[in-house]
Parts: structure tokens; C-alpha cells; sequence
């Protein structure tokens, strides 16, 4: 059965060109150490030339396959990342890439991912229906499919992130890592369980697209049908053979975390690590900061594994976690319908420090008597304690006011 031992992480890590692969850092977190009790340190891997680990794997394989001078082109399937380490590494040994994404991959992924010189085909709406086609593709001769998880070479590039921390960390005692396809977390568990085998190794995986705990619980790898989440780059929806057999060799343990968790993980890194990453790259932290895992005065690495964040995506996430902290309140006032009236609520709620983003009148509501109205505003405020002032306030005033997000 074929596998992957440090060796092979070893070799691969020779093969890297440093314009392509770099070592990235590693930074110490004090806002999550004190959030978690741990000692943080991040290895910010989305500092990578692509956004992403996918480079090395990538690298790895077409370092090695191309030397044999029989391969005429490459293709790929990927939501994003494995797309522009592929192309990125397809290029720089002079191999032309086809990459067949999904059609609801990312944008800016899929302008990378052309950017570095591939041509790139939209094919079907979930990652598997994506490898299905590019599977196809990759039948004509001269042709070499790069599967992104279910590779050796692949596992091996990706693995040799663990001997970087080690080198890096080596009084770590736990490392966090995401798992979509498995290949990132097989390769780093392989290294850190060969030269450093009393560090833990813990997986996470978004609650909706979640198929390692599924798989472990019956034994073999298993796919599932449809994945929902905003960790598109995790959304594999199933694990290989290969990267199973790792997993239940090497990794410790396995959490879920959901969309909510992931989007708050965004959220602090931005804010507090000024860290801008993508929903895969921020998992390993909403798996630090779960209840499911304890890290108590551990030093714990975790794994921000990807940067390349959509706009759009960036901005659904932060309305999301400025919801859920208060930092964005909408207010349902119901009033006379007067002249007047809006600007008195406004003036009430500028009083408070506080800014009205947008508003609006409804009429056309049921409960209504004639004459009323409801004033729906958008506010942006400090958080909770704030959020309360605000609704305090207008109550004060005689008003009836919910809230409705």
C-alpha cells in the first residue's frame, strides 16, 4: 500500500524553489493566548506566494514528475487553493494546467487561478462534481491529474509545514489544523509523529461539511453528497483512502466547529492579530477556542492555512459576527406617521453615540392601526452594553421598539 514517511516530507522539502515555496513565520498571539489560556503562536501559512499551503504539495509533485519529461499537461480540481498552487507550480516547470473549478468557487480564486497562467474550467456546483469532470479530462494522453489530497507527492509537500514547526516551536504541544481532503493534516501529523511524536495533533473540520468524524465512527473513508459553509476551501466533501489511513495512524483527535464559530475566528484575527484570512484558514482558531478542545496552559500552534478570502464573502462574514455581537442592531420603532417623527428618533439615537447606517419606513404591516408606521433602522454600535443604551433609551422616550435581527 503506498503511504508517506518523513522521508519522503524530507525529499520534498529539498525540491522546493524558494521564488515558489517559502518557510513561513510563525507570531505569537497575545489576545488569543489570554482568550484561551494558552501560549499562541500562529503559523501564518496564508503568507505564502498563492495565499495557501497548496503550494507545496503542488511543488512537490510537479518537481518530480516533470523531470521525466512525459507529461504534456496537467490537470486539477479544487474550490480554489489546490487550483493556484497547480498553476502556479505547472508554470514554473513549463507545463501547461487545465483546473476545473466549481461554478460557485470563489471569484477572485478563479482570476488567480487564470492569473498564474491556467486555463481554467467551470464545471458543475460542488467540489466533487469538479473532480468527476477533471478526471475525465485527464484521460487523454499526456495528460497527469493532480488530485489535491489523494496523492503521496501531495501529502508529502504539504507535511513539510510540520517539520517547520517543529524547528520553529519546539517546546509546541499541540497543533491545530484544518481538514477538508485530509492531505494538509496527513502530512503534517506524519512529520510531527516522526520527530516530535508527544506533540498532539488535532484536527477541525466545519460542522456542515464534516466527514472525518463520519468516516472514523464507520471505519472507512465516506463522502457526503452536499457541503454548506463558509470554509470553502475545506468543503472537499469526503477523504481518500490514503489520507484516512494517516488520519487514524497519526492525528489525536477531531472537532467540529459550525459557520458561527468560523465567522467569529475571521472576525478576531482581523481584529486582534490584524490577520486577514479566509474561512479554512481561520478554523484551526475556531477549533483552539472551542469548548470541545482544551488547550489550558499548552502552547498550541494553530494553522491559518489560507488568505484568499472572497470580497463578498468578507463582507457577508463580518455583517454576520457585527450581528451577533451587537455591533449591528436593527431597531423596529412603530410611531405615528407624522412629519417629524424620524428625525426625533434619530436625534435620540445620535445622543447615545451611535451611528444609523440606513433606514426605513413600513406601512404595509398587518398589526398597524391607520396612521402608524414602523421606522426599521440599521445602527452600528459598540457592542452589547451599547446596543442596550440605545434600545433604553428610545423606550425612554415612549416609544415601542424591537429588535429584529
Amino acid at each position: 500500500m503506498t503511504t508517506v514517511d518523513v522521508t519522503a516530507i524530507r525529499n520534498a522539502r529539498e525540491r522546493f524553489d524558494p521564488d515558489i515555496v517559502r518557510e513561513t513565520p510563525v507570531e505569537r498571539s497575545r489576545s488569543l493566548s489570554e482568550r484561551s489560556g494558552a501560549d499562541v503562536r500562529l503559523k501564518m501559512e496564508h503568507l505564502q506566494r498563492t495565499g495557501s499551503f497548496k503550494t507545496r504539495g503542488a511543488s512537490n509533485k510537479l518537481a518530480r514528475v516533470a523531470a521525466g519529461g512525459d507529461v504534456e499537461r496537467v490537470v486539477a480540481a479544487s474550490a480554489g487553493n489546490h487550483a493556484q498552487g497547480v498553476a502556479l507550480a505547472a508554470s514554473h516547470e513549463g507545463v501547461p494546467a487545465t483546473i476545473v473549478m466549481p461554478k460557485t468557487a470563489p471569484q477572485m480564486k478563479v482570476n488567480a487561478t487564470r492569473g498564474y497562467g491556467a486555463e481554467v474550467v467551470l464545471h458543475g456546483h460542488e467540489f466533487q462534481d469538479a473532480l468527476a469532470h477533471a478526471e475525465e479530462l485527464a484521460d487523454e494522453p499526456g495528460s497527469l491529474f493532480v488530485h489535491a489530497y489523494d496523492d503521496p507527492d501531495i501529502v508529502a509537500g504539504q507535511g513539510t509545514l510540520g517539520l517547520e514547526i517543529a524547528e520553529q516551536v519546539p517546546e509546541v504541544d499541540t497543533v491545530v489544523v484544518p481538514i477538508g481532503g485530509g492531505g494538509l493534516i496527513s502530512g503534517i501529523a506524519t512529520a510531527l509523529d516522526a520527530v516530535a511524536p508527544e506533540v498532539r495533533v488535532v484536527g477541525v473540520q466545519a460542522e456542515e461539511a464534516a466527514t472525518v468524524p463520519r468516516s472514523l465512527d464507520k471505519g472507512e473513508p465516506i463522502n457526503i453528497e452536499e457541503t454548506r459553509t463558509i470554509a470553502d476551501g475545506i468543503a472537499t466533501g469526503g477523504i481518500s483512502s490514503l489520507t484516512y489511513d494517516l488520519i487514524e495512524a497519526h492525528v489525536d483527535e477531531v472537532v467540529t466547529v459550525s459557520d458561527d464559530e468560523i465567522s467569529h475566528a475571521i472576525l478576531t484575527l482581523l481584529q486582534r492579530a490584524k490577520q486577514l484570512v479566509e474561512g479554512a484558514g481561520a478554523t484551526s482558531v475556531a477549533g483552539m477556542l472551542s469548548p470541545d478542545l482544551d488547550v489550558t496552559g499548552e502552547t498550541v500552534v494553530p494553522l491559518l492555512c489560507g488568505g484568499n478570502i472572497d470580497m463578498s464573502m468578507l463582507q457577508t462574514v463580518l455583517t454576520h459576527a457585527m450581528t451577533d455581537r451587537d455591533q449591528l442592531l436593527r431597531l423596529r420603532v412603530r410611531i405615528d406617521d407624522e412629519p417629524g417623527e424620524m428625525a426625533r428618533l434619530s436625534d435620540r439615537i445620535a445622543a447615545q453615540g451611535a451611528n444609523i447606517r440606513n433606514v426605513r419606513h413600513d406601512r404595509a404591516v398587518e398589526d398597524l392601526r391607520v396612521g402608524e408606521a414602523y421606522l426599521v433602522f440599521r445602527v452600528v454600535t459598540s457592542g452589547h452594553e451599547h446596543a442596550s443604551q440605545i434600545l433604553s433609551s428610545v423606550r425612554e422616550c415612549g416609544y415601542e421598539v424591537e429588535r429584529v435581527n
